[in-house]
């Protein structure tokens, strides 16, 4: 890939591929220009459902090496390209890596100034690090879940942004550079342990906190910040669609009042007061059904009553201001989000769209110090495949 640009290029990555949180994670720090190479299995992942390759954009920004890892000759090629790499990072049960020969204390004994980072769900160590699971399973665990929904309903599962990507795929990268820092103060390398459970219980130190000062009932949908507040939640239109208000701060929450054309003489005085709360959302529920999500918007464009329309996924994508700040970028005649965060100097990018399963062997192998002999060697004797799709 030419023109690559990022606050991380010239940094060598290896992504053992896997699903999910690992793919995002990669997904970053590709865009953010590392030089990342994808090794993937030569048999096809089961990811559930059938997705094809061009449409898996978190694939995105990232070459392809399609490697046996069962054969011997396969586990070699790893071992030899950590010996170049920054990074190398994975997503399997813990002691799987360990099982091909390819777990932290081999690859750094070929590197000790390499950061392995390793994704998990449950972490490496606990009674549950062996167990199967999925997003829904860590948030549960770790106490989110429970949070979210209405009052007196069974908690709703939200889309896997919280466990996976959340606590999982951010918390990751984050490790990752982290440790990349530090190493170029003290030389080493070292292990990111990334689990699901713990990134998802750091983000819920606010609400700990919140807890402890009292200011904070676990009985869902009964708190100001989780759809219990009238003055912060969802209100569906004349339309049968659907808007939020966020008014916490009392003059954001003025502006509200004035713009429904509410007195707030006539409330009571202690909004902040729970037992106010049920009558204030009906009268809510009532004023924002007689008019649509379109006239809703125009009443309240360029205010601060802390308002907006819950728009879809293509909606948001046509919005002005993802608009203007170019949010949503198209590769390959298929628009997805452009690459975040953003810097000032040394911008990110997309660097391509998802590579075919080893549709770059040949040229990674090249790029990492292999020669002709040892490709040709390594592709006679089918332990690596390359689709001939070198771009």
């Amino acid at each position: 890939m030419s023109g690559v640009k990022g606050p991380l290029k010239g940094f060598r990555f290896i992504e053992i591929a896997g699903i999910g949180p690992t793919q995002l994670t990669g997904m970053l720090l590709a865009d953010m220009g590392a030089d990342i190479v994808r090794i993937e299995r030569l048999e096809a992942i089961d990811i559930g459902v059938s997705l094809p390759r061009q449409y898996d954009i978190m694939n995105r920004s990232r070459r392809s090496l399609a490697l046996d890892l069962k054969h011997d000759e396969g586990k070699e090629v790893v071992l030899r390209m950590c010996e170049e790499a920054d990074v190398l990072f994975e997503g399997f049960r813990p002691g799987v890596m360990e099982k091909l020969g390819l777990g932290p204390t081999e690859c750094m004994a070929r590197n000790p100034s390499l950061v392995y980072g390793r994704m998990t769900g449950w972490g490496q160590s606990g009674p549950l690090a062996q167990t199967a699971g999925h997003d829904p399973n860590y948030i549960a665990i770790s106490g989110a879940l429970s949070q979210i929904g209405e009052a007196d309903q069974a908690p709703v599962y939200p889309l896997n942004v919280i466990g996976d990507f959340g606590g999982g795929s951010l918390y990751l990268a984050l490790g990752i550079v982290s440790a990349l820092l530090e190493r170029s103060k003290s030389g080493s390398g070292q292990v990111v342990d990334a689990a699901m459970v713990d990134g998802v219980a750091s983000m819920l130190t606010f609400f700990y906190g919140l807890q402890a000062a009292g200011l904070w009932s676990d009985k869902r949908g009964s708190n100001i910040l989780d759809g219990g507040a009238p003055f912060i939640r969802p209100y569906r239109t004349r339309d049968d669609r659907f808007i939020v208000i966020a008014a916490l701060e009392e003059r954001f929450y003025e502006i509200l009042l004035e713009k429904l054309d509410i007195n707030k003489g006539d409330l009571p005085a202690e909004r902040m007061n729970p037992k106010t709360w049920p009558a204030l959302q009906h009268q809510f529920e009532e004023i924002f059904a007689g008019k649509t999500r379109d006239e809703w918007i125009e009443l309240f464009a360029g205010s601060d009553a802390c308002f907006s329309p819950i728009l879809s996924l293509q909606e948001a994508v046509d919005h002005p201001h993802a608009r203007d700040r170019g949010t949503y970028v198209e590769v390959d005649g298929i628009t997805q989000p452009a690459p975040a965060p953003r810097f000032s100097r040394s911008g990110s990018a997309v660097q391509s769209g998802p590579a075919q399963p080893g549709q770059h062997s040949l040229s990674i192998l090249g790029d990492w110090g292999f020669n002709e002999n040892e490709i040709e060697r390594l592709q006679s004797g089918k332990i690596i495949y390359d689709s001939n799709g070198d771009k």
